[in-house]
């Protein structure tokens, strides 16, 4: 059976165990091993064949043979009124991620911030980005927010203004990874909200690793909507299809 989103092994992207003490040297592909080229652990060859997203609905991301709104957009719309992802959920994402996730892997999350950049420059700039927040609970046994890890260097790299003190998640809920859509959409009935006294943005860009329904994602642009944002969009490293 294969293993819910972000629960994979992530130890392994080459096959090998990664030595801990490698990215503290020169730099080396995250894939192959091979020497890492253009400033980043990756190489040329694995770079360029990297998962990155084709054609896709504007409003979710998900593939479509042209660019355009799926049906199920059209008929529902979503409250982000743009959603990027820069790569599909496939290898080497479903393993890059999980390190950085889970298990303090922040080269892989450099390397990812970096593609995101690279990407995100050439769409429509927002007054912030907003990393999607944790819950405390969950932020102080991981120790760190991997959406935090991905934003602020992309908002270095893009000179944009990082609003992470905006949104906090005033609601623990259960992990998303084992849920279905419904029981998603349950899950975070009442799970964001502004923070008091906190200077509203026009237009918010919400940043986040995985998109798997976008339940999650969804439920921050409505609390941010109802706070006084007249637009809400998504940049997500990943999507599920």
């Amino acid at each position: 059976m294969t293993p819910p989103v972000n629960l994979r092994d992530p130890t392994k992207v080459d096959g090998a165990r990664q030595a801990p003490l490698r990215w503290l040297f020169a730099l080396h592909c995250m894939v192959c091993g091979e020497a890492g080229q253009d400033g980043r652990d990756l190489c040329r060859a694995c770079h360029a064949a990297l998962p990155w997203q084709g054609p896709a609905c504007l409003r979710c991301a998900l593939p479509l043979p042209s660019p355009g709104i799926c049906g199920a957009c059209l008929q529902h719309p979503p409250p982000l009124t743009e959603t990027h992802a820069v790569f599909d959920y496939a290898f080497p994402l479903d393993r890059l991620l999980p390190r950085l996730k889970f298990h303090r892997d922040f080269a892989s999350g450099r390397v990812l911030a970096q593609a995101m950049a690279d990407h995100c420059a050439q769409l429509t700039r927002p007054d912030a980005l907003l990393p999607l927040p944790l819950h405390r609970e969950r932020l102080r046994r991981r120790g760190y927010d991997q959406a935090l890890e991905l934003a602020r260097p992309l908002a270095q790299s893009l000179d944009l203004p990082l609003a992470d003190r905006l949104l906090e998640r005033s609601k623990s809920t259960s992990a998303q990874s084992r849920l279905d859509a419904a029981a998603r959409a349950r899950n975070l009935r009442g799970a964001f909200r502004v923070v008091a006294g906190a200077s509203m943005p026009t237009h918010i860009v919400l940043v986040d690793d995985v998109m798997t329904t976008g339940a999650t994602l969804h439920a921050a642009a409505r609390s941010l909507l109802a706070g006084g944002a007249q637009r809400v969009d998504a940049w997500v490293c990943a999507r599920v299809a």
